[in-house]
Parts: C-alpha cells; sequence; structure tokens
C-alpha cells in the first residue's frame, strides 16, 4: 500500500538521542536552546519558543493573544486547532471555507469581525497558506471601525516550507504555531513551535511553558515568585535531538511533496469528476496534504485502496460534532466541499513509479 503518511526517522538521529541518554540531561537543555535558534534563522524571526506539542503551542498562543471572548475559526480543521479556543474558554464563531482552497474564506471573514472579536485563528490546510498579507488589510479596516484589532493565531501545523510572497509563515507580525509531530515534514516525534512577534511576548510565553516560572530563578531557597501561572509545556532534549537531524533533510523532503503535486497538477487536470484545488501566485505550498473534490468520494477511496493507493479525508468539519453543535450556523462554502474533499499520497516516499501508479489509476476512473 502507498501510504498517505510516513514516519522515518533521519539518519544521524539515534546517535544524537544516545549522546542525549549518556548525558543525564533529559529535559530542557542545549540542544533545545540550540534547536531554537535554527529554527528562527529558517523563519527568519528570533522570538521562538519550542514547545511539546502544537496543541500547547495554540493554546499557549490563544493565552498569549487574550483571547477567552469571540474567536473566529474554520471548521474544516483538525479538531486540535477549535479544542484549543474552547480550552481556553473562548467561544468559536465559524467562518466559512473558501471552495477553491478549502482554507478559510477571508470575505466571510471580514463580514464577521465585530467588537466583541478577540483573535482570529487561521489554518494553513495540508500547507496552502491563508494569505496573511490580505487578512491584515482587512484587520486594518476593522480596528479603524470597531477600535480594537483581534489578534492572529496561524495554525501553521502543516506548513512548515510554505511562503506568503516569498517570507515564510512567522514572518508577518502574528502568533504561529508549528506541529514536529511524527508525520510532519519537520519531525521531533512530537513537539511544536510557538512563533512570536517580539522580545517582550518572547519572554512571556517562555515562563508560561514552564508552570510561569524564569528557568533561571533561584529555586533552591525556595524565594523565586511566580507573578503568573503557566503550564508544563515545554520540549525536551531527546525532542530537540531528533528535531536536530530533520532539519537536515526537511527541505529536500519539502522539494519532493512540492514535485510531486506539480506532476499530479498536469496529470491529474480535466480528469471527470475530479477537481484541484486553485494555485495563487505569491502563496507557495508545502503539499503537506494532496486535497482533491471528487464525485462519489466512496468509490474513489474504494478504487484506490483496491489499487494499493490510501486515500483519507483526515479530518470531519468541527460544526458537526456534539461537543460545539450550538455554535452553528449556515456555511454554504464548507457544505459545497466537504464531503467531496479527499487527499492522495504526495510525500517525499513517492517513487517517480509509485506518482505514475497513482495518477494512472485516478485518470482511468471509479
Amino acid at each position: 500500500m502507498i501510504p498517505l503518511f510516513k514516519v522515518e526517522v533521519p539518519a544521524g538521529a539515534a546517535d544524537r538521542v544516545t549522546a542525549v541518554l549518556d548525558s543525564g540531561m533529559l529535559g530542557h537543555g542545549p540542544l533545545v536552546e540550540e534547536f531554537e535558534r535554527q529554527l528562527g534563522e529558517r523563519i527568519g524571526n528570533p522570538y521562538v519558543a519550542a514547545l511539546n506539542n502544537a496543541t500547547s503551542g495554540l493554546q499557549l498562543a490563544l493565552r498569549l493573544a487574550g483571547a477567552d471572548g469571540e474567536v473566529l475559526s474554520t471548521p474544516f480543521t483538525f479538531e486540535a486547532t477549535n479544542w484549543s479556543i474552547l480550552a481556553g474558554g473562548g467561544r468559536i464563531t465559524w467562518v466559512d471555507v473558501d471552495p477553491a482552497t478549502l482554507n478559510v474564506d477571508l470575505e466571510d471573514l471580514a463580514k464577521k469581525i465585530t467588537p466583541r472579536t478577540r483573535a482570529v485563528m487561521v489554518v494553513h490546510w495540508g500547507g496552502c497558506p491563508v494569505d496573511v498579507e490580505r487578512l491584515a488589510r482587512i484587520l486594518d479596516d476593522a480596528e479603524a471601525a470597531h477600535g480594537r484589532r483581534p489578534v492572529v493565531v496561524e495554525d501553521c501545523a502543516q506548513a512548515w516550507g510554505a511562503t506568503v510572497h516569498g517570507r515564510p509563515l512567522g514572518r508577518h507580525g502574528n502568533l504561529c504555531v508549528y506541529s514536529f509531530h511524527a508525520t510532519k515534514h519537520l519531525s521531533c516525534g512530537t513537539g511544536g513551535l510557538l512563533v512570536l512577534p517580539d522580545e517582550e511576548s518572547l519572554r512571556r510565553a517562555r515562563r508560561l511553558r514552564f508552570f510561569g516560572i524564569e528557568r533561571d530563578a533561584d529555586r533552591v531557597h525556595a524565594d523565586y515568585d511566580v507573578p503568573e501561572w503557566g503550564y508544563n509545556f515545554y520540549l525536551n532534549e531527546i525532542g530537540a535531538a531528533i528535531g536536530l537531524s530533520s532539519l537536515a533533510v526537511v527541505d529536500e523532503r519539502i522539494a519532493r511533496h512540492r514535485a510531486n503535486a506539480a506532476y499530479y497538477d498536469a496529470e491529474l487536470a480535466g480528469v471527470p469528476g475530479l477537481e484541484l484545488t486553485a494555485r495563487t501566485p505569491g502563496l507557495d505550498s508545502s503539499f503537506w496534504l494532496y486535497p482533491v473534490l471528487v464525485e462519489d468520494r466512496d468509490a474513489f477511496i474504494g478504487k484506490l485502496a483496491a489499487a494499493g493507493v490510501a486515500a483519507s479525508v483526515v479530518c470531519r468539519r468541527n460544526d458537526a460534532h456534539g461537543c460545539v453543535t450550538p455554535s452553528a450556523e449556515p456555511l454554504p462554502g464548507l457544505e459545497a466541499v466537504h464531503d467531496r474533499a479527499v487527499n492522495i499520497p504526495v510525500g517525499w516516499w513517492l517513487s517517480d513509479e509509485d506518482r505514475a501508479h497513482v495518477a494512472h489509476t485516478i485518470r482511468s476512473g471509479w
């Protein structure tokens, strides 16, 4: 079976992990700090805090944003995005989906900003970036109209390597959260990264990821103070060791994802019953996923499975879950795509023969 996701530990990771085990320092230490330094260099923003996972990052970002009121968000995402809002005491207002990209519909978002809106959560679904520069202009207008500018939290869990007009996500002044889960482009096994806009917010984030305690506080004599309670969200040395090894290969892997996506763009154009998502100049996806819209999705998935190819919807629309049904509202864009969206393998592990087999199978109909 050609898998939709694949986990592989990069060469050298085992040696790095062994060195950590031999060192006797398994919690936060020098490898985490080195990992943060290199990540900041890659993004072009030194204000980064490594965390135990991306869900922690979203919760921490919303805490920093003061988002305990209305948060605008998309229902087309993995549940971690929106349950982080609920965990922080926020109230979700659903924003519709752009059927062309499967990302948030920025026109609908602009209409739904009110004086009560504390934050906006956007998801770069499958690695396809939302136009955060256009979003900034929308928020300029909202601030002028309402006297308040909602804080933007970007869920970049699937989007390491994606860029908006040549700039990596994390360079646009927002709170951004990356995932380093085992299946992501860049992996720590499990881990995450919060990217911040300035030094002050970085200092606060680093305190809050460790119970609100300054890591250099003198705790021997129990005379330190915790002015603001925090969490147990820090990344450990083993995760950083794996992450540093993954950094050595991530650019090559993303390049292969993009090459496979370009191949599918050419080979699947015009296939009856299948629609490709949009490609927008200046918004460069990392293609962690390759979504398509198909007629008779069950038959499509069954045809691929019979040919030894995995395909999956990956997530269910979040607004349909029982815990948030009171927030339901009409979302015509989502209705147009939810039952047709499916993802096919696009990853670095596909050989030329594999991707040709996938394309041929789809072109033969279902």
